[in-house]
C-alpha cells in the first residue's frame, strides 16, 4: 500500500547532526521509519543516541550506502551546500532524496534535478515536506500521528495543506502523501505521483492539490484524461490570489488568465476531476466520490 516508500526503506539523513536534522530525525524514528544513518563529513564514525536508538553517522551516502544498503537519503543541509548534497547521493547510487531545504537558487535545482535524472535517482522536492506511508515510513517534517493507513493517494504542492487534507480524512486513511514542493523546478511532479499511483493496487482514490502559477495542474489534468482510470478529487490553492502578485511559493506567480486558480479547476473539471473550494468541501467529495465508487463496485 504504497508508492516510493514503505517499511523496507533504510533511510540515511544528510545533516542529520544540525538542529533540523535532529529534531526530524527524532520525529522520523517515532513514525517507524528505518533511519540507518547520518551524514556529516566531519562527524564520521560518531553516533547520536535519539531516546533509545543510536544512529551511526558516516562520513559520505556512499559508505552509508555501502555499510546499511540505504536505498533513500532525506537533505536537511543549508540551501548553498543542497546542490553538493544531491550531487553526492546520486553518484552514490541512492534510489530517491528527499529534499526539505527551501530557498535553494533556482539554477542549482535545475541542475541537481537533470543529474538526478541522468543517475536514475528520484528526487522529491526541493522546498517539500517529503512524504510518509502511514504505519510504515516518514521520510520527511509530515506528522505522522495525524492519520492512519489506508486507500487514498495525495500529491501536493503546499505542505500545509497537504497536513490539513490528511487530518480531514484521517478516518478513510492514505496509501502514500507525497509533497512534491512548489518551486518552480522540482525533481517528482504532480504527473510522476499520478502514473505510480494509478499503478499502486492499495490505492483507490487520489488527490491532487495545486496552488496558482505555472501550468503543472493543466499538464496533471491532460494526463488524468488520458492515463487514470481511478477517481481524482482536486483542490486548487489561492483563488482569492491578486493578479500579479507572487503568493508564498516561488512558482505561484499569475499573469492573465494563466497559472489561475478558475483556470485550473476548469481544466480539471473537463478532465472528470471534481474540484473543491475549499479543503474541507474536497474532502466531502473525497467521501461522496469513494462512495460511489464502492456502491458501482458492490452494486
Amino acid at each position: 500500500m504504497a508508492i516510493y516508500l514503505t517499511k523496507e526503506s533504510k533511510v540515511l539523513v544528510q545533516g542529520m547532526t544540525g538542529g533540523e536534522g535532529m529534531k526530524h530525525t527524532r520525529r522520523m524514528l517515532a513514525a517507524g521509519t528505518d533511519i540507518v544513518g547520518g551524514v556529516n563529513p566531519r562527524k564520521a564514525g560518531a553516533g547520536v543516541d535519539f531516546d533509545e536508538r543510536a544512529v551511526p553517522v558516516f562520513g559520505s551516502v556512499a559508505e552509508g550506502i555501502q555499510a546499511t544498503g540505504a536505498d533513500v537519503t532525506v537533505v536537511f543541509v543549508p540551501p548553498a551546500f543542497a546542490k553538493a548534497a544531491v550531487v553526492e547521493a546520486a553518484d552514490a547510487g541512492i534510489g530517491l532524496a528527499v529534499v526539505i531545504t527551501e530557498g535553494i537558487p533556482v539554477h542549482d535545482s535545475v541542475a541537481f534535478t537533470a543529474y538526478a535524472k541522468r543517475k536514475g535517482t528520484r528526487i522529491i522536492g526541493p522546498n517539500c515536506p517529503g512524504l510518509i506511508t502511514p504505519g510504515q515510513s516518514d521520510a520527511g517534517i509530515i506528522p505522522a500521528d495525524i492519520t492512519k493507513p489506508g486507500r487514498i493517494g495525495l500529491v501536493s504542492k503546499s505542505g500545509t495543506l497537504t497536513y490539513q487534507l490528511m487530518y480531514e480524512l484521517r478516518d478513510i486513511g492514505f496509501s502514500t502523501c507525497v509533497g512534491i514542493g512548489g518551486d518552480p523546478v522540482v525533481g517528482t511532479t504532480h504527473i510522476d505521483c499520478l502514473a505510480a499511483f494509478q499503478d499502486d493496487p492499495d490505492t483507490e482514490l487520489i488527490v491532487l492539490i495545486g496552488e496558482i502559477g505555472g501550468d503543472a495542474e493543466e499538464r496533471a489534468a491532460a494526463y488524468v484524461r488520458d492515463h487514470v482510470t481511478k477517481p481524482v478529487v482536486g483542490y486548487i490553492a489561492g483563488f482569492t490570489a491578486p493578479e500579479g502578485r507572487t503568493m508564498g511559493h516561488a512558482g505561484a506567480i499569475v499573469s492573465g488568465s494563466t497559472g489561475t486558480a478558475q483556470a485550473k479547476k476548469e481544466a480539471l473539471e473537463a478532465a472528470g476531476v471534481r474540484v473543491g473550494s475549499t479543503p474541507t468541501e474536497t474532502a466531502k467529495l473525497v467521501l461522496a466520490r469513494l462512495e460511489e465508487q464502492r456502491s458501482l463496485t458492490h452494486g
